[in-house]
């Protein structure tokens, strides 16, 4: 028999005065985690294609308030106890990797172990532009940052020499409460971001999919982790469904496809928010 999928909640489309509200009831109603997205800036008008839409268009527009992941993350630590916290996804290329691995540890010890770390490339050229980083090598800087973020948090003199980021030696502490590091979960959907996945992550992180649609993206996980001589280290598949409400048939069948945790969203209005966790708790939890 399949072991239950836990089920979080993004924290989407709310206004900034909900965010602890939301998480905390929540937290109440037993949800295991909340997760909370972000850009660092938006174009003026968006002529990337959004990946995850048939359309291309996607779910925010250049005018969305944006808040950054990691603060909110540690505001609602501090009025909860339980509940994980996780980005889904943090841009991981945009910044410097003692800038994330500073930021990681510090919600991670003061939420006592409770962060997972959702990364990903991005999908946006024109932010990428506006940071002034490389948009075709936002991969490569991935995999470097995951690595300098393995040594900064787990060894005692931490010291990288890559092809675009170097330190050390330095003194790095203190160090995650969560061993041996916060777990990464790498998202994205395409053949080289589940080899990154597969390669350097403690979990991958896929969105919009039914039981149905996740089996071979699973499959082929673990044929990408077995040829890195990776299969046997803790690995956590966690989804967002297409659907717009969850059940428990669904869930159930998300289980025997291989997900250990569905991130589903419970409304489609800020004003629904409490409403939304409610009626997917009594269906759900």
């Amino acid at each position: 028999m399949s072991a239950p999928v836990k089920v979080g909640i993004p924290l989407f489309l709310l206004r900034p005065e909900q965010l602890v509200s939301v998480a905390r009831r929540a937290e109440e109603l037993g949800f295991e985690s909340v997760w909370v997205a972000e850009h660092l800036v938006f174009p003026t008008t968006f002529n990337s294609r959004y990946p995850y839409t048939e359309d291309g268009v996607p779910p925010v527009n250049p005018a969305t308030p944006l808040l950054d992941p990691l603060m909110v993350l540690a505001q609602i630590a501090a009025v909860t106890s339980r509940i994980r916290l996780g980005t889904n996804i943090y841009l991981l290329p945009l910044r410097h990797p003692l800038v994330t691995a500073r930021l990681g540890v510090t919600l991670d010890v003061l939420s006592n172990g409770r962060f997972s770390l959702g990364v990903g490339v991005g999908w946006l050229e024109e932010e990428f532009v506006a940071a002034g980083v490389d948009f075709a090598r936002r991969g490569a800087l991935l995999r470097e940052c995951v690595r300098a973020l393995r040594v900064l948090w787990t060894e005692s003199e931490p010291e990288f020499h890559g092809k675009t980021f170097s330190f050390g030696p330095v003194k790095f502490e203190p160090k995650p409460v969560q061993k041996p590091h916060p777990p990464i979960l790498v998202g994205g959907e395409s053949e080289a971001a589940l080899k990154r996945a597969a390669e350097i992550g403690d979990g991958w992180y896929g969105v919009r999919h039914t039981p149905e649609s996740v089996v071979p993206l699973i499959a082929r996980l673990r044929e990408l982790r077995a040829a890195a001589g990776r299969e046997y280290l803790p690995f956590e598949i966690t989804v967002g469904p297409a659907a717009a409400r969850l059940d428990r048939d669904a869930l159930a069948r998300f289980a025997d496809a291989g997900v250990d945790r569905v991130v589903s969203l419970p409304w489609t209005r800020a004003r629904e928010a409490m409403d939304g966790l409610q009626r997917l708790a009594e269906k759900l939890l």
